[in-house]
């Protein structure tokens, strides 16, 4: 095989179930930077136009930024195209929008959850993440069989949903609510993970973010700022409820952060073990103290970051990476793919908690860089903490399980020892 002609697929969602395909994202930087990608149909879903992958860290960098060439309001931001009966819609939410394009307020929005979203009021729940991350591991060393545990199961997914509805101020009878609404939009790819789809009336699965779906979380939403008004709080929602959003801007606000702030920690704290599993000398580093615990949430977050595609549309004609790139063309950039340039990073594929600096592009980059990020670290370094001081060192008991999805970089399962000797 003429590797350098080769054009491998990192489109198809169940190669994602398999391990992310980092050879293929190496042969693409190496002679396809900027390469064309079919969109066949898979599992029901309908086909697309195709569209072009950006796999180098430099050209990731260059798309997220440049928001006047490529845009997130054109074609909003998922791979597949959606209806554009729909696209209107979701428009309203700024990650479907462009700094400074009149059929947008980006700047306007992003303002206001920035002052919602305060570091200051992440930090004050340090705490209680603290002593969440202890109960639930305690939790999964009494309750474990054998010794072992799925930690996803045990830990990770209950610790990242009840982190982020207590920052938002959901009440504890609601909780579940969150998990399901994530795990119906951020899943459906996965046959397994996500309930059966809806089906539309010509028989094609319905896309999950599509207003017909969500109208239950809408109308939540509004409940829940309602009561907020109410009965005010020191949470997020609070906050939203007395920003003067208007109806429409507050539900799509209150989608974002709950499917975007959940699905962060929800993938990236079960991926980071998993790292930590599979090279045990990197975890003697951490438990020694020989290696800062903010660094190494940085490096367990580059080898795996929470996305792992965002789609931009191209507003003009332009080049990219020496490709002619059209008005119209979807252009994907692939964030696990820029995280292991060797343009950029020194041997990329080893896990290296003292690396520095460390330029991954796991949280974005450009005006969409994500605003959760303070509070998505926060978790990650304390529930690592929690775990240095009370578990043995992580090691795999049974094969984990990947989601299938070409977007999320989630972890479904993962048998990991959860009682012995201290690691």
């Amino acid at each position: 095989m003429d590797t350098a002609a080769y054009v491998p697929d990192v489109f198809d969602p169940r190669i994602y179930g398999a391990g992310i395909p980092y050879e293929s994202y190496r042969l693409l930087r190496d002679h396809h930077p900027v390469a064309w990608q079919a969109e066949p149909e898979i599992a029901g879903w309908p086909a697309g136009p195709g569209f072009l992958a950006v796999t180098r860290h430099a050209d990731v960098v260059r798309v997220l930024r440049d928001h006047a060439t490529y845009s997130s309001w054109l074609g909003a931001t998922q791979i597949r195209d959606p209806d554009p009966a729909d696209l209107p819609f979701l428009r309203r939410t700024m990650l479907n929008q462009d700094p400074r394009r009149a059929a947008g307020d980006h700047g306007r929005l992003r303002r206001l959850v920035s002052r919602a979203f305060t570091p200051a009021r992440v930090d004050a729940f340090t705490g209680r993440v603290r002593e969440r991350a202890r109960t639930l591991l305690a939790g999964a060393r009494d309750r474990a069989e054998d010794g072992a545990a799925d930690v996803v199961a045990a830990v990770t997914d209950e610790y990242a949903l009840l982190n982020l509805t207590d920052l938002l101020g959901v009440p504890a009878a609601d909780r579940g609510l969150l998990l399901e609404w994530t795990v119906r939009v951020i899943g459906y790819q996965d046959p397994e993970d996500a309930p059966a789809p809806l089906l539309g009336p010509d028989g094609k699965p319905l896309n999950p973010r599509s207003p017909a779906l969500l109208g239950e979380m809408f109308a939540y939403a509004r409940e829940l700022a309602a009561h907020k008004r109410a009965h005010p709080g020191d949470d997020v929602m609070t906050a939203l409820a007395g920003a003067g959003l208007d109806p429409a801007e507050l539900e799509m606000f209150f989608f974002l952060l709950t499917v975007a702030g959940n699905d962060t920690v929800r993938g990236a704290a079960p991926g980071g073990l998993l790292a930590l599993a599979r090279e045990p000398d990197a975890y003697r580093q951490l438990a020694d103290g020989r290696v800062p615990m903010r660094g190494a949430v940085d490096e367990l977050l580059r080898v795996h970051p929470p996305v792992l595609s965002f789609r931009r549309t191209a507003a003009v004609d332009t080049e990219l990476a020496g490709r002619p790139v059209r008005a119209g063309d979807k252009v994907v950039v692939f964030h696990a793919s820029a995280n292991h340039d060797e343009r950029v990073f020194t041997d990329p594929g080893r896990l290296d908690l003292g690396r520095t600096p460390n330029p991954h592009v796991s949280f974005g980059d450009g005006p969409h860089v994500c605003l959760g990020a303070h509070f998505a670290r926060l978790q990650l370094r304390v529930l690592y903490e929690e775990w240095r001081a009370a578990m043995p060192a992580p090691e795999l008991v049974g094969p984990p399980r990947r989601l299938v999805s070409n977007f999320i970089n989630g972890i479904t399962r993962l048998p990991l020892r959860v009682s012995g000797p201290a690691g």
